[in-house]
């Protein structure tokens, strides 16, 4: 049974303010945190720091592959601020919307700016939500019908054979009937 500090959320974020303060909101929701500092980095942690994911596998480097394997297990959600620098955090969006083995993970963009195109762009290219900074409590609680919505895409890919049979069950024409055994005729 899946518990609330089972979710793993990477938190990308360039200032040091403003990632203490998400992971302090996080960690107080009952989630577990990693938190990086650019989105190069949170692409290493996923073990996407190469342009090719194939290329990345069969590098030299085994013993990370194999450890970043874990991560990709373990990461529920992804939230990255906006505006950093080298990769901003739309980049960083795209590249994991790219990733075969990523793409389903819900990511949520935040930034100190409002700027309606650029909130549009993210969500139309994959984001869940787009917070401004500062992240609030109220911000992070939006976050659970996304982390729900991740673990529910997940085991559906897993039971899809035993989901279909089921539906097949009730809707069979047995169990569609209304039941009149019990009724008495007047």
């Amino acid at each position: 049974m899946a518990t609330q500090t089972q979710f793993h959320v990477l938190a990308v974020d360039d200032s040091l303010i403003d990632r203490k303060l998400i992971e302090r909101l996080l960690k107080t929701s009952s989630y577990q945190v990693t938190a990086v500092d650019s989105g190069s980095k949170a692409l290493e942690f996923l073990g996407l720091n190469g342009e090719n994911e194939d290329e990345e596998r069969n590098s030299s480097v085994e013993s990370v592959s194999a450890a970043d394997e874990d991560h990709q297990v373990g990461v529920n959600l992804i939230i990255t601020d906006y505006c950093m620098p080298g990769m901003t955090g739309y980049d960083l969006l795209r590249k994991i919307k790219q990733s075969s083995s990523f793409k389903d993970i819900p990511v949520v963009i935040m930034s100190s700016e409002n700027i309606p195109s650029r909130i549009n762009r993210c969500l139309e290219d994959g984001a869940e939500e787009f917070f401004l900074k500062p992240v609030k409590l109220s911000d992070v609680n939006k976050l659970r019908p996304h982390l729900m919505k991740g673990i529910t895409t997940k085991n559906e890919m897993q039971s899809n054979t035993n989901k279909r049979k089921g539906s097949e069950e009730i809707q069979s024409p047995d169990r569609t009937r209304p039941r009149y055994n019990e009724l008495e005729v007047v």
